[in-house]
């Protein structure tokens, strides 16, 4: 029985669980198999957030190797393949490894030669603090090598380069260049709210320009009906101021045939004078 470091010496079960109650401990085995058991009086509970804590700052300091993958062309351009150098440092330096691939396109794969040369032009620029683990083999259409940081190479944190920190100039420029976007939209929804305003004037005044149109041709309308019963009236009149002269000239025509009757009644007269001497 042990208690802080201390053996209290062999004792049975029962007063092994007595002694933990009276001190509002746990009584916790600890090597099961040995004879006798050997037991501990411990705050189990603490005892097992410790274990975790530890457990947790164990994994937070641990160091994971991930492989890297990049990939070039027989033909990377000069600009490219700097640039892909530039990461394969950065993941040496964070003590990844990185896996080369050149990757062969039709034809191409007879001349291994020139992937070749673009994956030592790689290990040439970082033998500083790379080393070649697997050696260049072709695989079907694509070349692979492996290369992993020197050992003794301080590593470098993902985090290690500091931030610039945001001053007071930079804050007033923001604000600057936010209250110009502010106001470049504030123009333009008032261009578009003028351009609106005058469409819809332009259509208003279009159609009082069709009313006062149509309105013109039904008053030239109605002034040619005047007109037209103006002229039919007078040409009425006319034809009755006719009608009353010709109506005045024909009784003066028509005496000479009255007096005709006059003149003939003697000749009806004389005729019986005549028929005596014919018997």
């Amino acid at each position: 029985m042990l208690e802080d470091g201390e053996q209290l010496g062999i004792m049975t079960r029962d007063d092994a669980l007595a002694a933990a109650r009276e001190k509002g401990l746990d009584l916790v085995e600890i090597t099961a198999r040995a004879k006798p058991p050997v037991c501990r009086i411990m705050d189990y509970g603490r005892f097992k957030y410790e274990q975790s804590k530890k457990a947790k700052l164990a994994k937070k300091h641990a160091s994971t190797v991930e492989l890297k993958e990049i990939k070039f062309r027989p033909k990377t351009d000069e600009h490219d393949l700097a640039f892909k150098i530039k990461h394969v440092t950065r993941f040496l330096e964070e003590g990844n490894k990185c896996r080369l691939v050149v990757i062969f396109r039709g034809r191409e794969v007879v001349h291994p030669k020139t992937g070749l040369a673009v994956l030592d032009r790689v290990k040439e620029a970082t033998k500083e603090i790379s080393q070649v683990e697997v050696r260049p083999n072709l695989e079907g259409k694509r070349m692979v090598m492996i290369i992993g940081p020197k050992a003794g190479i301080q590593k470098r944190s993902k985090n290690s380069e500091p931030k610039k920190p945001k001053t007071k100039n930079r804050t007033v420029a923001n604000a600057a260049a936010a209250a110009e976007v502010e106001a470049a939209r504030d123009a333009l929804l008032a261009a578009n709210a003028e351009a609106k305003a005058a469409e819809e004037a332009a259509f208003l005044a279009s159609q009082a320009a069709e009313f006062a149109d149509d309105d013109d041709e039904d008053d030239d309308d109605e002034e040619g009906t005047e007109t037209d019963v103006d002229a039919a009236a007078e040409d009425e009149g006319s034809d009755d101021e006719g009608s009353d002269d010709e109506a005045d000239a024909a009784p003066a025509d028509a005496a000479p045939a009255d007096a005709a009757p006059a003149d003939a009644a003697p000749a009806a007269e004389a005729k019986p004078e005549t028929a005596p001497a014919e018997s």
